[in-house]
């Protein structure tokens, strides 16, 4: 069986620092032989970029919409820099995280629309693909795909309408699908990745987040002390073999079109595999 690719995780993120390389490890003996490490903000591009060469994946550079509070706008020019500085890295993939973000409170509209807006007209520039943050943002998020043409990418953690969900497909862009797809009552995320089509879907965990079941702490126990369940990319096969069972195929069925599906939004990954 190939190889599963965790498309999206922030194995840079503070949860990680005790033990990043065991978690690395842990990942690599689960069969996850690689890994896309995306940026949050302009203080973590450096570290995304050396933590993908230590361990041989692959990051993106970007700015994320929930770091737009403290984002001058002129982080979209070290932006543009870092992607020109970077543009021989193979391991540089995408332009991401970037997107839009109306669910988060206190994060003003007008700035993470304008910085959504320009990453993409980077991507475009840099002829990169995006990996895009999606949350109560599907609509506005594809009325500027629409305007500002790129090379596709992936619309991470969807949990959008079919129809929008096929409006992404249109554009070139394939849906993530992590530790949402574990839970029973999860219907419409299940329900999506039940009925679009297998080349529509990569996997992802979006590690330190979005835990799978297994991991997961409800409201009442965290109030009572109990911590969240730290994500993975260690996860990901059992995630998978979830979303495999609901589909009805095999693992490996799965495994061959995950990555395939991964290559097709990130081209680049085609040379690191």
């Amino acid at each position: 069986m190939p190889g599963w690719i965790d498309t999206h995780t922030h194995l840079d993120a503070p949860e990680f620092e005790a033990d990043r390389s065991a978690v690395r490890e842990r990942a690599r003996n689960a069969g996850v032989t690689h890994c896309v490490i995306p940026a949050v903000e302009r203080a973590n591009f450096d570290v995304v970029r050396e933590l993908a060469a230590q361990t041989g994946d692959s990051y993106a550079l970007g700015i994320h919409p929930m770091c737009t509070t403290k984002a001058p706008e002129e982080d979209l020019q070290h932006v543009d820099d870092a992607l020109a500085a970077h543009q021989g890295d193979p391991r540089l993939v995408a332009v991401g995280e970037i997107g839009l973000d109306y669910f988060a409170p206190g994060i003003d509209p007008a700035k993470q629309e304008l910085f959504y807006r320009e990453q993409l007209r980077l991507a475009r520039k840099h002829g990169l693909p995006a990996i895009l943050h999606v949350r109560k943002s599907a609509d506005e998020l594809l009325r500027q795909l629409r305007r500002i043409d790129v090379r596709g990418g992936i619309a991470h953690a969807f949990n959008g309408s079919l129809q929008q969900a096929k409006a992404f497909v249109q554009l070139g862009f394939k849906l993530g699908f992590g530790g949402t797809v574990t839970f029973d009552r999860a219907l419409q995320v299940r329900r999506l990745a039940v009925e679009l089509p297998l080349e529509a879907i990569v996997l992802e965990t979006d590690s330190p987040d979005i835990p799978p079941h297994w991991l997961y702490t409800t409201a009442e126990d965290r109030a009572a002390g109990k911590p969240q369940g730290r994500n993975e990319p260690g996860e990901l096969p059992r995630i998978a073999s979830i979303l495999a069972q609901l589909r009805g195929i095999t693992e490996d069925e799965l495994a061959q079109a995950a990555r395939r599906n991964a290559i097709q939004a990130l081209p680049k990954l085609a040379a690191l595999l």
